[in-house]
């Protein structure tokens, strides 16, 4: 590992070696058990050797201690799991048993596995130090984990599993050796595409294959170290390892909470340190890798999770029920997201024709949506060149909530689930994910939305209301599953690249459900881009500069260790998760070039890059450079990658061509009626009269988060308890409020905000938690 990785305070480390070894596959087996808030099982990696693998790129084991890097013994290599059923070709992963509960966790509080406190019944506790004859000469595997309880480490006899001998040269396994399990492996991991079904088969019965032989192992704070004694390159490494752990209650990579009924329920959250407090991972971008899971919980426990199937569950014995998923387009680690709770499926009360998936025919029109030509990413079943999937307006659907929340669903959402995934449709062309689960997640959710493979994460604060919150940041979320997952950026700091375009693309897609002619559409977007306007300049006065600026690393973007270890810069701050700079100036910078080459020719550009990079991480000048090679050079004019680069993404404030566009712009009509309208209410407001209590509860349910920012500016005592509802229920917009409340300096206002602090604190996440704890202390 890198000896000069240092990263600061608030830089998150991604400390997997991904330049010397890639993980292809992960099968996860593991059980959710809501009384102790803990998930634990297996996990099985299959990996591929990178590029990198000469004896010069052997990596001394690192520890952040000047004593020697301690490793647990490993038993002998005839050593067999508990499990060792015969197998069968119709063994599933959900038939496997997995670590027995009373494997205790003596994990040290700081989240640190220590291995000379582990007694899991599997070996004796011995140790050595790095310094002997299977020391510095082996080679180390470092994949990114924080909070995880690593009770066994172990490499997977994947040639005992019968009909294996199928994926090599050889009719039957004779001699069984290092070279040939990995050999099996490598045959596995590059199956065509058009094999997948017996891919995502073999690696289950895989997965539950003997194990033959303990690794050594050792954690930190941000890395699981694993070697082989005498495995001296990434080559020689095991292809196959089973990791038996469990997640730690305070993890940061889950929730576990309450949702709006009262009832348990666990999700992950969109964490900065993305999923390392839930498994074992390569987490670095660059690590693409398929993976297939069951979980089991109490049957009265639905779980969703990413997944190409829409699961139901298999019922076990004891009350206990089995969730399998799977996914066979590759994607980050990151973007692997669990949510297990008392969710049902809302459904419309009456059935239309649009809340089914429709096909259609193209149009001549739409022609220009389908390319002809191979795709540029790695091989796997690609709904690009699927035909029927290229005409597919609205993909399968369901939407999922507390039964308390079925009215306000049924009256909002679920009637915009299907215009919009049809705008998006004729925006962008080919849906990337064959389907979309949708979850209204708890109140403590930090955040109005996050989008993963297959399934939406929305917060209840978008059902309040009119339509038009829900639907923008429905669009918002739509967007991303072609622009941060079928597209993600190479480099974390980029995020622009996610974020700027769904901010972008949410006002488009919502012209199109709403069915707005083009002056119509038009207009809505200038008002969104003068309120965006206005946000943009407070956000840049209220922020550091060094945040602001959305190429962080310039000419070392994309740059990693020879290792494959980085860090993201400021990753771990918790003033960024709140901060919009990424998608307003993202936005605005999209919208500079569309306004440039006319809404036609920029889309039509959109589509061509999405068919040519889906399935691809990019760095900003791939997308800047495709635009320019695209467009006509009169159109041109003095845009270059390198302006850009300088003007927009390398600079802090407010970029120069913005500010001009911005001083010489008139205001736009819609913008000029909202202002005549607020004179209005100020003269209304300024007479005296009464208001029924019930006038009020209609426009606190319908413009909540305003109506509160009108109390605390006005000081309306009466209305305080709404401001407290406010912050106890919708905590993904609620953080604003606080500081609000804390900048008025009004005593009574500051206990409302110290008050709803101490009620909401253990729900909220750690970062939002922190954040609101620097304000109010």
């Amino acid at each position: 590992m890198d000896t000069k990785l240092d990263p600061s305070r608030d830089d998150l480390p991604l400390m997997a070696n991904t330049s010397h070894i890639l993980v292809k596959h992960y099968v996860l087996d593991l059980d959710v058990d809501f009384e102790s808030q803990i998930i634990e099982g297996t996990i099985v990696l299959f990996f591929e050797s990178g590029k990198k693998q000469s004896g010069s790129t052997k990596e001394p084991c690192r520890s952040e201690s000047n004593e020697a890097c301690r490793f647990r013994m490993p038993e002998p290599c005839h050593s067999p799991v508990t499990d060792t059923r015969t197998f069968s070709s119709k063994t599933r992963s959900n038939d496997f048993t997995i670590c027995s509960k009373g494997e205790k966790d003596t994990s040290g509080k700081d989240g640190n596995h220590d291995n000379r406190e582990q007694a899991s019944g599997i070996s004796s506790s011995k140790y050595c130090c790095d310094t002997g004859n299977h020391g510095s000469e082996d080679f180390l595997l470092v994949l990114d984990c924080c909070d995880l309880s690593v009770l066994k480490v172990e490499e997977v006899d994947v040639a005992a599993v019968p009909g294996i001998e199928k994926l090599t040269r050889s009719p039957k396994l004779t001699v069984v050796s290092e070279e040939l399990r990995n050999q099996i492996v490598c045959e596995l991991v590059t199956l065509p595409a058009d094999r997948w079904r017996e891919q995502l088969d073999y690696y289950a019965r895989c997965s539950q294959a003997p194990g033959c032989g303990e690794l050594l192992f050792d954690t930190d704070t941000w890395s699981l170290q694993i070697r082989k004694t005498g495995a001296q390159t990434a080559t020689d490494f095991p292809h196959a390892i089973r990791i038996r752990y469990s997640t730690k209650p305070q993890g940061r990579s889950v929730t576990w909470t309450s949702d709006q009924s009262g009832r348990p329920c666990v999700y992950t959250m969109g964490s900065p340190i993305n999923n390392r407090a839930l498994f074992p991972c390569q987490e670095p971008p660059v690590a693409m890798s398929t993976w297939q899971a069951t979980v089991r919980a109490a049957a009265s426990f639905v779980v969703l999770m990413s997944g190409e199937n829409s699961a139901k569950p298999t019922q076990l014995r004891e009350g206990c029920s089995s969730w399998h998923y799977y996914v066979t387009m590759p994607m980050p680690a990151s973007t692997f997201t669990i949510a297990v709770g008392s969710w049902t499926e809302m459904k419309p009360e009456t059935c239309s024709s649009n809340d089914l998936a429709a096909e259609r025919s193209l149009s001549p029109s739409e022609a220009d949506f389908r390319y002809v030509g191979i795709c540029g990413h790695m091989e796997y079943p690609c709904r690009f060149q699927n035909p029927s999937a290229t005409t597919q307006e609205i993909i399968p659907h369901r939407v999922f909530a507390p039964l308390c929340l079925k009215g306000a669903c049924q009256e909002t959402l679920l009637q915009l689930v299907p215009p919009c995934l049809s705008a998006a449709h004729r925006v962008l062309g080919t849906h990337p994910f064959s389907r979309l689960d949708i979850l209204i997640v708890p109140g403590n959710f930090p955040s109005l939305g996050m989008a993963s493979p297959h399934i939406i994460f929305l917060s209840q604060s978008v059902l309040t209301g009119n339509s038009h919150l829900c639907g923008t940041r429905l669009c918002h979320e739509i967007a991303h599953a072609w622009f941060g997952l079928a597209i993600g950026a190479r480099d974390w700091t980029e995020e622009w690249l996610s974020e700027g375009f769904a901010t972008h693309l949410e006002d488009v897609f919502w012209a199109k459900a709403q069915q707005l002619d083009p002056h119509e559409a038009q207009e809505q977007q200038e008002l969104k881009a003068c309120l965006r306007w206005c946000r943009l300049q407070d956000e840049v006065r209220n922020s550091p500069e060094e945040m602001q600026v959305l190429r962080p690393n310039k000419e070392k973007t994309g740059h990693v260790s020879d290792s494959g270890s980085s860090v993201v810069k400021h990753g771990l701050n918790p003033e960024k998760v709140f901060m919009q700079v990424h998608y307003l100036k993202g936005y605005f910078l999209l919208r500079f070039l569309a306004q440039r080459l006319g809404d036609g020719t920029y889309f039509a550009f959109l589509r061509k890059f999405v068919h040519t990079f889906h399935g691809q991480l990019i760095l900003s000048q791939d997308f800047l450079q495709m635009l320019l090679e695209n467009i006509p050079e009169e159109k041109r004019l003095e845009l270059s990658v390198e302006n850009i680069f300088r003007d927009w993404l390398e600079s802090s404030g407010i970029p120069q061509p913005l500010q001009r566009e911005r001083q010489a712009g008139a205001e736009c009509g819609l913008a000029r009626q909202v202002s005549v309208e607020v004179e209005k209410w100020i003269r209304m407001n300024r007479r005296p009269r009464k208001r029924k209590r019930r006038e009020t509860e209609e426009v606190f349910e319908k413009v909540r988060h305003r109506w509160c920012e009108l109390i605390i500016k006005h000081k309306y005592t009466k209305a305080y308890k709404d401001v407290e509802r406010f912050l106890q229920e919708d905590q993904a917009m609620g953080i604003y409020l606080y500081g609000e409340l804390m900048v008025s300096e009004d005593s009574r206002q500051q206990q409302v905000a110290r008050r709803c602090f101490e009620l909401t604190k253990e729900q909220m996440d750690r970062s939002s938690a922190q954040v609101v704890a620097e304000m109010l202390f």
